[in-house]
Order: structure tokens, then C-alpha cells, then sequence
């Protein structure tokens, strides 16, 4: 039970490694409120925790209003925070020739300014519960670079920093953030990915030759790696990024 009487914010908590994360931390004595967009998901999602263990929040991670409103709901329901877990986001394979600004804008707006306006919106909260923990959903693709991935390896690389840099800023007030960056897992947004691919085979060829265990990754397996994060188990950990990505290869 590491997580025991921890009250924890996650986003993107509908499906996916958010959803994961959840189960995980729940059976671990955690309590939760998984904040999506997805309002349909959101509640077949908190359906299957039992009763007091999950509170759902709907509202869009970009929308700073919106963040401000479902992070106060949350506090309600759990009655503080004492960890969040941003989870929430989306990728796009397109050339950069092709690749419009509206696209570009949604995607850091959801990767980038989503973690930024859920940070700024919970500090309070976890600085007077002690501290607590942050784990912002990061990627391989942020670390190393990708052809046809640029505005999902910016918005990834540039979540490391904010990582790092509220860090470093935080950690004598007890506030631990770190980042976990994934490989490529078996998930929504990597079939929608594979989906729009001209030859999907070929994509998922590409995708296992940058994993030394060519496979893909499972949500659970990540949500191991958050769990390790967001408990005491990491206690002297904040400002890393641990790579769970079945041994990445730079291709």
C-alpha cells in the first residue's frame, strides 16, 4: 500500500496509460480524481473503481479557466492533493512540409500548456500539503529526435525542461517533480498514429526497430514506472527522467 491516504489529480485519466496509472495506484491505497475531456469515458472510467476511490472531473487541459475550476473540484473531492500526474496528450505524424500551424499550436497546447497550466494550478495545494509529488507524461521523442514527429518531439522536449526546471526550483520545499518518457506503447494514440499512416505495417516496423525488445510497451508498465515516482520509494528522486522504453536504439 505505498500510496496509502495519498489524494492524486491525474489527467488524461479516462484511458490509456492515465487509466492505468490509476488502477495501479488505487490498488496501492491512493485516492484519485482523473480529470479527461472525454465525458462519456470519464464516467464508464470511475465506474469501475469502488465506491470514495475515484472522483471524475470534466474539463479540456488547454482551457486555463476550465483547468482552474476542475483542480478546485478535485481538491474538494479528495479534500487536498498530494500528487499529480499529467498524462494527457496527443501526437501527430505528419512531414513538417505539410505539417499547418493550427496543428502545431494544438499539439503544445495540449502537451505543453496542459502540464503548465495543471502545475500552476495544484502548487498550491501540494506546497501545503508538505510537497508532494509531480509526474508529467514526457517521451523517447522528446529525448531523441524523429522524422515526421516535430511538433510532438517539441512539446515533449520542452516538457522535460519544465520538469527540470520546477525541479530544481521546488526541491527545498519539499515538491518532488520528475518526468517518465516512454517508448512506444500499446495505446489509443499510438493506433491512431499507425491509423493514418500510408503503409501501417511499415510504421509499426519503424516503431520496433527504436526498441532494443522489439515490442511495444504496455500502459501497466508504465504506470509502474509513475507509481515508482509519485511514492516513497523515490524520496531522494526529482528532477529525472526515467526512460521506460524497452531499451531505446537512436535510429
Amino acid at each position: 500500500m505505498r500510496m496509502r491516504e495519498r489524494r492524486v489529480l491525474i489527467t488524461g485519466g479516462a484511458s490509456g496509460i492515465g487509466l492505468e496509472t490509476a488502477r495501479l495506484m488505487a490498488a496501492e491505497g491512493a485516492r484519485l480524481a482523473l480529470l479527461d475531456r472525454d465525458e462519456a469515458r470519464l464516467r464508464e472510467a470511475v465506474a469501475g473503481f469502488g465506491p470514495g476511490i475515484a472522483h471524475g472531473v470534466a474539463a479540456e487541459v488547454t482551457e486555463e479557466a476550465a483547468v482552474a475550476r476542475g483542480v478546485a473540484e478535485a481538491a474538494e473531492a479528495l479534500g487536498g492533493l498530494d500528487g499529480v500526474v499529467n498524462s494527457a496528450g496527443i501526437s501527430l505524424w505528419r512531414p513538417f512540409a505539410e505539417l499547418g500551424f493550427e496543428d502545431w499550436r494544438r499539439l503544445h497546447a495540449v502537451n505543453l500548456d496542459g502540464p503548465f497550466l495543471v502545475c500552476r494550478a495544484t502548487l498550491p495545494l501540494l506546497l501545503a500539503a508538505g510537497g508532494g509529488t509531480i509526474v508529467n507524461l514526457a517521451s523517447g521523442a522528446g529525448m531523441r529526435p524523429l522524422p515526421n514527429l516535430s511538433a510532438y518531439c517539441s512539446s515533449k522536449a520542452a516538457l522535460v525542461m519544465l520538469t527540470r526546471s520546477l525541479a530544481l526550483e521546488y526541491a527545498d520545499r519539499g515538491l518532488r517533480v520528475n518526468a517518465v518518457a516512454p517508448g512506444p506503447i500499446e495505446t489509443p494514440m499510438i493506433e491512431r498514429t499507425l491509423s493514418r499512416a500510408p503503409d501501417r505495417e511499415a510504421q509499426m516496423a519503424k516503431f520496433l526497430a527504436r526498441v532494443g525488445m522489439r515490442r511495444l510497451g504496455r500502459p501497466e508498465e508504465i504506470a509502474r514506472a509513475v507509481l515508482f515516482l509519485s511514492c516513497g520509494d523515490s524520496s531522494f528522486t526529482t528532477g529525472t527522467v526515467l526512460e521506460t522504453d524497452g531499451g531505446r536504439v537512436f535510429v
